[in-house]
């Protein structure tokens, strides 16, 4: 599954699709009907404007530079008058823009490139030029399948956007998370080491680690079965009950594992410096904040504490 398309190379769309000449026959088509599909500028000029020769090559520039966001589209007003005449153009050169078939925006005369770049941005904000991604959008698809419990897919989709981002810290964090959930802490660990420093608080950033400690916990602990038949023999091993939580969460059993430690906090509160209450807090915080696990479980600790 391809989710980013690198190309090859290419600043984006030919220069040739961008920008063309109009006639009165195929302005519709090129202006009218294209502007349906991103903004459309039309440049009114004639061979005898001085200010229309310094404008149109900073026209081009720009619309070059927004890489298909947006076209131009330019008309010789001295052979095709009919046009500039009905939108009442009386003096060039005259830019006007064409949002979804009608006229959006627009400037006179030969404006500074400043001022071109301004308008062209103001007139693109928002728009998605051809091939050009949504990470935001990616990054969610790839949040839903790993949910969805497809570790593998999810991580494939984390992994095309880092190469087209190796910083985007969404995306080290989900891959991370992905490799702790199929179980390759040391993957892991390497991956969460590209996030500099200064992005170590990012929550994101900050579950996953929350997630990999408690998965290097579990790793030092007996089998559930054994741990289980401790805390049955004597429920007031709290320690028993500790690790029988731990390998229950590193098992993906978060109900379970917050009902040992919320037994815990009910028993004793003290024990081992209140280490059922920030143990359940390192869960919420690899879970998130918005996993049902994590709000069922706070409103069952407040519930205990403040009772």
């Amino acid at each position: 599954m391809t989710i980013i398309d690198q190309g090859n190379g290419a600043a984006g769309p030919a220069a040739a699709d961008l920008i063309k000449d109009t006639t009165t026959q195929t302005f519709v088509k090129d202006v009218i009907e294209e502007s349906k599909r991103q903004p459309v500028l039309i440049d009114f000029w004639a061979e005898w404007c001085g200010p229309c020769r310094q404008l149109t090559p900073m026209l081009e520039k720009a619309v070059k530079a927004a890489k298909g966001k947006v076209k131009l589209v330019k008309m010789n007003i001295d052979q095709h008058p009919a046009i500039p005449g009905q939108m009442g153009i009386q003096s060039i050169p005259a830019v006007i823009a064409f949002v979804n078939g009608q006229p959006a925006d627009g400037f006179m005369g030969a404006v500074p490139e400043s001022q071109v770049n301004a308008f062209i941005e103001r007139l693109t904000k928002g728009v998605t030029a051809p091939g050009e991604v949504n990470v935001a959008e990616i990054l969610q698809e790839a949040e839903a399948v790993l949910a969805e419990g497809d570790a593998a897919a999810a991580a494939q989709i984390y992994a095309e956007v880092l190469q087209h981002d190796s910083t985007n810290i969404a995306a080290l964090a989900g891959l991370a998370k992905c490799y702790v959930t199929s179980g390759a802490i040391e993957q892991a660990k390497q991956t969460l080491a590209m996030v500099p420093e200064s992005k170590r608080n990012d929550p994101a950033v900050k579950a996953v680690q929350a997630a990999i400690d408690l998965a290097e916990q579990a790793k030092s602990l007996g089998p559930i079965a054994e741990l289980e038949q401790k805390v049955a023999a004597n429920p007031l091993d709290h320690q028993a009950r500790f690790d029988l939580a731990t390998a229950l969460n590193a098992e993906g059993d978060r109900a379970a594992a917050t009902d040992q430690l919320l037994e815990i906090v009910k028993r004793d509160r003290k024990w081992n410096d209140d280490g059922a209450r920030k143990q359940l807090v390192q869960f919420f915080e690899a879970w998130g904040g918005t996993d049902d696990a994590t709000v069922e479980g706070r409103k069952r600790l407040s519930t205990i504490l403040f009772s």
